[in-house]
């Protein structure tokens, strides 16, 4: 996919000038690359916010026009204002065809619908959302494919079996590394609490009439023993007043 950018030139050499640049609503830049000389440049931010939040921003071709000269150019490197985060500076690379070039491609997906995996409540976990490929200049392309028709859950998808953009290949070539994966389904089970044990109603009736013959039982052996304690108390008594009579009969006799 390619854009186009106007640009102008620039002879801003101190941070003040370059901050007056960007108070008027453009953004610093520098182009390199190929035979020409490094060349200083500024472009209008509101022309470049139509294409800078494209995730393959630095992987696409721009024709930039300078002057009215239309040079083909890649985005290279960014740096931000820390606190608007706003584009702060720009490096663009030029594209000279029959060169080699190394860029960072995005990875797209296409027919998740024909995923039994995926229809099965699986999860496309993506390894790499870009992979980094060695590229013609004149064939970059825009994004990697990968079709995950027939996958189901446990599947693998390396690099190797990803079917890759013509004259491009991987930057990598040591392994064969994973791109994406279709991994199970993520659902957290709550724990079951334990059911607390009930006592059935006979066994419940059986404790409650212990219970109330416990209590039912012991205010009778409490009077039972107060009855006994009184009995002992009139029997000492009818002992003592015995006793006493005794003594008085045989004062009387002595007296007689």
């Amino acid at each position: 996919m390619t854009n186009s950018l106007k640009a102008i030139r620039r002879e801003t050499k101190t941070a003040g000038q370059l901050n007056a640049l960007r108070t008027k609503g453009l953004i610093p830049a520098v182009l390199y690359g190929g035979k020409n000389p490094n060349l200083k440049i500024s472009v209008e931010e509101k022309y470049l916010n139509e294409i800078f939040n494209s995730e393959s921003f630095l992987s696409t071709v721009i024709n930039l026009n300078i002057d009215g000269k239309t040079e083909k150019v890649v985005p290279r490197d960014i740096s931000y204002n820390v606190i608007s985060d706003k584009p702060a500076h720009i490096d663009f690379m030029r594209v000279v065809d029959g060169s080699k070039i190394i860029l960072e491609i995005p990875v797209t997906f296409k027919n998740k619908n024909d995923s039994p995996g995926l229809k099965r409540g699986g999860v496309l976990n993506v390894v790499r959302r870009k992979v980094e490929l060695q590229c013609i200049a004149e064939k970059i392309p825009e994004n990697i494919e990968i079709d995950l028709t027939g996958l189901d859950i446990g599947a693998s998808i390396k690099i190797s079996s990803v079917k890759l953009p013509t004259d491009t290949k991987p930057t990598i070539t040591d392994r064969d590394f994973v791109v994406a994966t279709v991994a199970p389904p993520t659902v957290v089970k709550e724990t079951e609490k334990p059911t607390e044990e009930v006592p059935a109603e006979g066994a419940e009736g059986e404790v409650a009439a212990t219970a109330e013959g416990e209590a039912t039982t012991a205010p009778t052996k409490e009077g039972e023993a107060a009855k006994k304690d009184d009995k002992g108390k009139e029997q000492s008594g009818d002992k003592k007043q015995a006793g006493d009579k005794k003594p008085a009969a045989e004062k009387k006799q002595e007296k007689k």
